[in-house]
């Protein structure tokens, strides 16, 4: 069985999805050395430990959503070549028995 062609929107999703899992984790990470370097900010300089603790907090929403549409992106482009270079080399050779 030759794997000669792939739904360009599907690898999109699917690797948008994969992408979008990727920055929540990253995410987290980030949120979590944020919210530690916030408690280690002295008492009078609080109001700069909050930017860092809300930018932690941030970036649990804004890295899977970045993540997410640059994976979308690579993926339809990753598939869209594909299916182009499959046409010269015959694609992929999959033994599924």
């Amino acid at each position: 069985m030759v794997l000669r062609s792939v739904g360009v929107l599907s690898c999109g999703k699917v690797s948008g999805l994969l992408y979008a899992l990727l920055g929540l984790l990253a995410g987290a990470v980030v949120a979590l050395i944020s919210l530690f370097g916030a408690a280690l900010v002295p008492e009078s300089e609080r109001s700069s430990g909050m930017f860092g603790a809300l930018f932690g907090v941030g970036a649990i929403i804004f890295l899977p959503i970045v993540y997410g549409v640059i994976g979308f992106f690579s993926g339809v482009i990753g598939g869209a070549l594909y299916n182009l270079i499959a046409r010269f080399a015959g694609g992929i050779e999959l033994d599924l028995g």
